[in-house]
């Protein structure tokens, strides 16, 4: 197995863990992760091209569908105020 498959099943096993901590202090690290994710998801497509890459996308987009959300929605209405 490869060093980029390693570090994903790594990553997912730490997002588990963080995700069974109370909300407060999910923040920090769930920040570090969110920011790490697209990072691997390229490392592993680099290694094993575009279909692992992108079933890495979409379980990455699964788990962090409301932070996502929130960005996204946040993004949007930031560019509606200013005229």
């Amino acid at each position: 197995m490869s060093f980029s498959l390693i570090f994903g099943c790594i990553w997912v096993f730490i997002a588990t863990v963080i995700a069974t901590l109370p909300m407060r202090l999910q923040f920090p690290p769930g920040i570090l992760l969110l920011i790490a994710a697209p990072l691997l998801i390229g490392w592993i497509g680099w290694e094993h091209g575009i279909l692992p890459s992108l079933i890495g996308l979409f379980a990455f987009i699964s788990m962090f569908r409301r932070p996502l959300w929130h960005i996204w929605s946040k993004a949007r209405s930031s560019k509606e105020v200013a005229p």
